[in-house]
């Protein structure tokens, strides 16, 4: 009756019994407790080109026992491009996407998986660490020819033209003009189909550039800006001299 009391007391109690050569011992298993795990994040670091956008997969592991997992990812910065978190799209089998922009931090960012049970209980969380670099605007910034001018339209053989005009260049405000940039003129002859550089001027704090030069035959003139590190390359309108023998 002894050991028959012992094995009764020890199921009681919520132990399993087992019975072993007529004796009654008891012993207790521990549940395992939920585990969540985010074990790939990719691509990393996540590389976005100026002005476009890239989408990063989140990976997450959970055990058979959690029920829903939330994923939320943000910049380790508190500067004013900081978020307080972005937008996760839920996949299927506990995977996650992010989309990131040229408008987000550049820098290290951090990934929070948290894991509930069936009765919306938080019982584990893992967090990750990845990186976010933004390529740098490589865009030129446009520029332009206006007023350009070949005067006058008619002009007797050997007699000077005088080409002017001014070099904009546009900025946040809008356009503004380019001082100490090369211009050059180019002119073509009636009948040919090729450009000849005709000179060359600096423009000066307006962004105005003027030369002169002595036709002896009909033609076309266009200024021509070839650019530099900062900004693109433009053209004038053509300008057409109509060139006047002398008559004798």
């Amino acid at each position: 009756m002894r050991k028959l009391a012992v094995g009764i007391i020890s199921a009681l109690a919520g132990g399993t019994m087992l019975m072993s050569g007529g004796v009654a011992t008891a012993s207790t298993t521990t549940k395992a407790a939920p585990e969540v795990e985010i074990v790939d994040i990719s691509p990393n670091p996540v590389v976005v080109k100026w002005g476009g956008e890239t989408t990063a997969s989140f990976k997450v592991n959970a055990s058979s026992d959690v029920e829903k997992v939330e994923l939320s990812v943000e910049p380790l910065t508190r500067g004013p491009r900081a978020l307080a978190a972005k937008d996760v799209k839920p996949l299927e089998d506990w995977r996650f996407s992010v989309p990131f922009d040229s408008r987000d931090y550049e820098g290290k960012w951090r990934a929070t998986a948290v894991a509930f049970d069936k009765d919306g209980k938080r019982v584990a969380a893992d967090t990750s660490f990845f990186a976010v670099d933004i390529e740098k605007r490589r865009t030129k910034a446009a520029t332009r020819i206006i007023g350009f001018e070949a005067s006058p339209s008619r002009v007797f053989k050997g007699r000077s033209v005088y080409l002017s005009g001014r070099l904009l260049v546009k900025d946040g405000r809008g356009w503004d003009t380019v001082r100490n940039a090369e211009v050059s003129l180019f002119y073509r002859a009636n009948g040919s189909s090729g450009w000849k550089w005709v000179d060359s001027d600096r423009t000066d704090r307006r962004g105005k550039f003027d030369t002169r030069t002595r036709p002896f035959k009909s033609g076309s003139y266009k200024a021509v800006y070839k650019g530099s590190f900062r900004t693109e390359g433009t053209s004038s309108d053509s300008e057409y001299v109509r060139v006047i023998r002398f008559r004798r």
